[in-house]
């Protein structure tokens, strides 16, 4: 395990306890990830079920788990406040009462209006469902941090001791220059809770004017829209991922840029670039692509892969609790 991961736990072992949803408990990616970090003391997996269902289900995968909490939605004696909480933050729709009762039926949406409404820290949703399905519940209940128009996903991109976050591979298909400054804004204070030193790179096909198409104007007033955010932040765009990775071709594509063949945050100009990048580092590169990670919604919330591997859980769970802790602190 990188450095990054055991600072991490380091960081968590030394905070309060947070219970986080794992509402796909019967995946056994998640019940052996989940187990992990019960064992270590580091989380409080919460599960959506009756007892007797988890139960059953650790028993026929042979898991033994060392800490677990269940909430029956069967037996929630609260739900007629999950109910309205459901139709308060639907009002916009005019959400009837029979709509607002069949959708809090779904596992997805009882386990969001659980975190929106304080019973739980956080939730890792994804593993089973369709990004899409995932994260609609969340856009709906959850919803923004004051001040943030659109959620973006990020992936922490691991090999070795090398990180690095690509944004957005999850969320918006075709970002507007505002979209990805806020992106990238996002993804900076991504970077901080895992104490990297952010250096952003604004992709594009052209580096610094070497080709000229709406597709990189879009590019370039996102990097002025950041720079007059946030002027001391190591930021350059328009860039072509090779003169923002390599200090050689950084050097002769782009002497006097900020940033020097050094960036450790990738912000991509579409979800086609974003999404498609990120499995090629991870297939062919043998990164471990951590995530997606959300950002801007206003719980701590994060989703998988559904080609997640039971290691991907472990650390999106490590890393939701540190968000968690984060927001408590």
């Amino acid at each position: 395990m990188t450095d990054l991961f055991l600072k991490i736990k380091e960081r968590l072992k030394q905070a309060d306890k947070k219970r986080i949803i794992f509402p796909e408990f019967t995946d056994e990616r998640i019940l052996s990830a989940a187990n992990r970090l019960a064992q270590e003391n580091l989380l409080v997996p919460v599960f959506i079920g009756s007892e007797n269902e988890v139960e059953r289900v650790l028993k026929d995968k042979g898991i033994v788990l060392a800490e677990y909490e269940t909430v029956d939605p069967d037996r929630f004696q609260e739900y007629d406040r999950l109910i309205n909480a459901y139709i308060e933050r639907r009002r916009h729709k005019a959400d009837d009462l029979e709509t607002a009762k069949e959708k809090v039926k779904e596992s997805n949406y009882f386990a969001t209006l659980l975190v929106h409404l304080g019973y739980a820290d956080g939730m890792v949703s994804g593993a089973i469902h369709t990004t899409s399905k995932a994260l609609r519940p969340l856009l709906e209940i959850v919803k923004t941090k004051e001040g943030v128009q659109k959620v973006s996903g990020a992936y922490l991109m691991v090999r070795g001791e090398e990180q690095y976050v690509f944004a957005d591979c999850a969320v918006n298909i075709s970002p507007s220059s505002e979209d990805l400054a806020e992106i990238a804004l996002q993804t900076v204070e991504t970077a901080k809770l895992l104490d990297m030193d952010p250096k952003v790179a604004l992709l594009s096909f052209s580096t610094k004017g070497s080709a000229h198409a709406p597709e990189t104007e879009k590019v370039i007033e996102a990097f002025h829209l950041v720079k007059k955010k946030a002027p001391s932040l190591l930021v350059d765009g328009e860039m072509q991922f090779d003169a923002a990775y390599i200090p050689e071709l950084a050097e002769r594509k782009a002497p006097r840029s900020a940033i020097k063949g050094d960036a450790n945050i990738f912000i991509f100009p579409n979800l086609d670039a974003g999404n498609i990048s990120c499995k090629i580092a991870e297939r062919l590169g043998k990164f471990q692509a951590v995530g997606p990670l959300l950002q801007g919604l206003n719980r701590p919330v994060n989703l998988l892969s559904r080609g997640c591997c039971e290691d991907d859980v472990y650390k999106v769970g490590l890393l939701t609790a540190l968000k968690a802790n984060e927001k408590h602190s």
